[in-house]
């Protein structure tokens, strides 16, 4: 049964969503990933945020662009956490899909990452799933580590080359 239920608006939101879904799977946590658009099949969306809590889902990731509604309709259903990812837009580079994310009435909260944050909506859904299961706060630690370790390499890296010569490494 999935635990996370990852939406989106638009199949051209699925780069961004696919991270989510990357740091879902590498965290050993199941997910089921859809398009539904709120607008265009209102009541196809509605049966999914109505069916998400029988699905098992204890979160919803749900990625938009532009008008932005579909986090905020989910929440508006779904009575668990609900993390928005704004979409980076041509016309206004997301800042639309950010406010309209962010800016919720009172009573339906939507957790809100970056534009286009996909990577840290599956670790924020990851961390919202360790509350109550030790064994993925440990794989949680265990990624941090992993990140701290990367940043050490490259510092390494960094003081043996010298700043000209990483950069030149980093352009190829």
């Amino acid at each position: 049964m999935a635990k996370v239920g990852i939406v989106m608006g638009s199949d051209s939101d699925l780069p961004v969503m696919a991270k989510a879904a990357d740091i879902l799977e590498e965290l050993g946590i199941s997910y089921e990933i859809t398009v539904i658009s709120a607008h265009r099949e209102p009541d196809v969306f509605f049966e999914y945020a109505k069916g998400a809590e029988k699905k098992g889902f204890k979160v919803i990731i749900a990625g938009a662009g532009m008008a932005a509604h579909l986090p905020g309709m989910c929440a508006a259903i779904f009575p668990m956490p609900v993390i928005g990812v704004p979409m980076h837009t041509t016309s206004l580079g997301g800042r639309d899909s950010l406010y309209s994310i962010v800016q919720m009435p009172s009573g339906i909260p939507v957790a809100t990452v970056a534009i286009n944050g996909g990577a840290n909506a599956g670790l924020l859904a990851a961390k919202i799933l360790a509350t109550s299961d030790p064994a993925l706060l440990e794989r949680l630690k265990a990624y941090s580590g992993k990140l701290k370790d990367q940043v050490v390499e490259k510092d390494q890296k960094l003081q043996q080359e010298g700043y000209r010569a990483y950069l030149e490494n980093m352009k190829k």
